[in-house]
Formats: structure tokens, C-alpha cells, sequence
């Protein structure tokens, strides 16, 4: 956890955590910060860095990983450093990858909630639409 929490650090959360969870062990945000953008209710991944208070941020394409800033547990995006992270990015950012129109992006973010997020990139071939030419496209722009 990171940003604006009264406890930055690494905090160990229950399998199930949620995002409101990690906030309040990390000992709630600091005053005046504006969690509206924050899914709090989204299901925590392990190893994520949740950062608090961080302005939102276009994706970024065709670099190299990252830790993830701005986003869905990160502020309301999803964007790491030159990729799109899965588990964090909304359906417009999602929209904006190469073969993915708004009806996919919206698959994406239904897959990743009704199975608690992404653990890797090849799960992204579990979600309808997906075959491999397009898996193909998509690998080297995203992350879990």
C-alpha cells in the first residue's frame, strides 16, 4: 500500500481481502483524500501495490512492466508502465488495445470480476472473443 495512507508498506490481508480492507490496515487514507475513484469494493491480488490519492493516468502502450499507478485500486484507472493492467484497468482503457472494442473490454472486466481478477496473462484466452491471433496481439501489451 502506497500514497496517501496514514501506513504505507506491504500489509498481509486475508485470502478475499478487499480494497477497503487493504486501506484500513494500511490505516485509512490521510484527511482530504478523495477515494471516489477507488473501487473499494474489488477484491485484492497478490503481490498488488495499491496506491491511494494517485491521479488517474492514460495507458501507456508498448514499454516495458511496471508497478501499477493510477487505476481501479490505484485511483481509477489501470495503467502501469507501458502496459495495461487486467486487473485494474477499466473498459475504456481496455477499448483503447488493439482489437478490443467496448463489448470486449466489457468481457474482460466481467471475467475478471466473476473470477476474482486475473493471476496471469493466459487466462485472458478463458474470455469470450479471445482466440489466439488476438491473445497473440494482446500478450505483450498487458499484465495481471
Amino acid at each position: 500500500m502506497s500514497g496517501k495512507v496514514r501506513l504505507p508498506g506491504i500489509h498481509q490481508l486475508p485470502s478475499g481481502a478487499r480494497v477497503a480492507d487493504a486501506i484500513r490496515a494500511a490505516g485509512g487514507a490521510r484527511p482530504g483524500v478523495d477515494l471516489a475513484g477507488l473501487n473499494r469494493a474489488r477484491v485484492v491480488m497478490d503481490g498488488e501495490q495499491i496506491v491511494v490519492g494517485a491521479p488517474p493516468g492514460p495507458p501507456v502502450m508498448g514499454g516495458t512492466g511496471g508497478a501499477a499507478t493510477g487505476g481501479t485500486g490505484t485511483g481509477s484507472g489501470g495503467t502501469t508502465t507501458g502496459t495495461v493492467s487486467l486487473n485494474l484497468a477499466t473498459v475504456e482503457q481496455l477499448d483503447s488495445l488493439p482489437g478490443v472494442g467496448p463489448v470486449l473490454a466489457q468481457r474482460i472486466v466481467d471475467y475478471r470480476t466473476q473470477h476474482g481478477g486475473f493471476r496471469s496473462v493466459d487466462e485472458l484466452r478463458e474470455v469470450n472473443g479471445i482466440g489466439d491471433r488476438r491473445f497473440a496481439d494482446l500478450q505483450p501489451l498487458v499484465v495481471p
